[in-house]
């Protein structure tokens, strides 16, 4: 498809050794357009549902209810690392093969629901300015601060003994802003053994999961979108406009209608035309127009 001006999402199933980045990149060549970005960063190792948005899209990216994440990983507990991956260096190694599926599971019970969490200090937070791992990079000492999560279910798939170690799948679903990477840290340290992640793989972002996902190679052979009004619709409750509606939505007017939450609004004829957001009982306003 042609999409130079075409809005809409694009879902991909990130392979492992691209960063985030490299992928906008190819989809920028793929689309025909500059106006591409991505909403959620996945690190270079891992894979898995990667969500972009094409030309207006972009701007429907930052008020997509993409709050909730789902991955599955492997944690192996016996070695702790840099950067709490397998492509940092070597910080200290435990045996771990002994441990038991009631320890693991245990230990893993204590990171489900409201914490705190220290994000892994390999990350794009900016420290003054400037993104925590280019400070490790550069030589320097990271300290972040704990951020309050929430993981919704943690559940262990399987556990193997691998050499000393202790390989552990588990499959996560957590709000936005968790690291998998800083989970893994943590239980290894909980269990006395250190741990750090192996594999990771993010199966959904809000309601887009990996039965949408095309991979780069399927998305060179056929560019496909999300519109973005199914889009809209698949992430918002919905308000069908009428003709005057519709006019007074593309000039930013208020509306005296009833919403209980952020709602998309569409035209007659389906166009999805804004988000809108109540502010009174009986009166809503533009949080963003997409017309034009």
């Amino acid at each position: 498809m042609n999409a130079a001006g075409a809005a809409g999402l694009v879902v991909v199933d990130k392979p492992g050794g691209m960063t985030s980045h490299d992928v906008v990149a190819r989809v920028r060549r793929l689309a025909g357009t500059r106006k591409v970005g991505h909403a959620g960063t996945l690190d270079p190792m891992a894979t898995g549902v990667l969500v972009l948005g094409v030309n207006r899209a972009t701007r429907l990216l930052g008020h997509l209810m993409l709050t909730e994440k789902e991955y599955d990983a492997t944690v192996r507990l016996g070695v702790a690392t840099t950067t709490d991956d397998a492509e940092g260096e070597v910080l200290e190694t435990t045996p771990a093969g002994h441990l038991g599926e009631d320890a693991i599971r245990s230990a893993l019970e204590q990171f489900v629901g409201a914490i705190d969490q220290v994000p892994t200090a390999v990350s794009a937070i900016k420290v003054d300015g400037k993104r925590a791992y280019q400070r490790v990079r550069d030589g320097e000492t990271v300290e972040l601060k704990a951020r309050p999560v929430t993981v919704h279910s943690l559940e262990v798939l399987d556990h193997r003994v691998v050499g000393d170690w202790l390989d552990v799948d588990i499959s996560v679903r957590c709000s936005s802003g968790t690291y998998i990477r800083a989970i893994a840290r943590d239980v290894g340290a909980a269990l006395g053994v250190g741990g750090h992640l192996t594999a990771l793989r993010r199966t959904a972002v809000g309601g887009f999961d990996l039965s949408v996902a095309r991979t780069l190679d399927q998305l060179d052979d056929e560019f496909t979108m999300v519109p973005i009004a199914d889009a809209a619709r698949a992430t918002f409750p919905a308000y069908e406009l009428d003709e005057q509606q519709s006019v007074d939505v593309r000039v930013g007017r208020k509306l005296a209608i009833e919403l209980a939450e952020l709602t998309a609004v569409f035209a007659p004829d389906g166009e999805f035309l804004a988000l809108y957001e109540p502010v009174s009982p009986g009166l809503a306003k533009p949080t963003a127009v997409f017309t034009g």
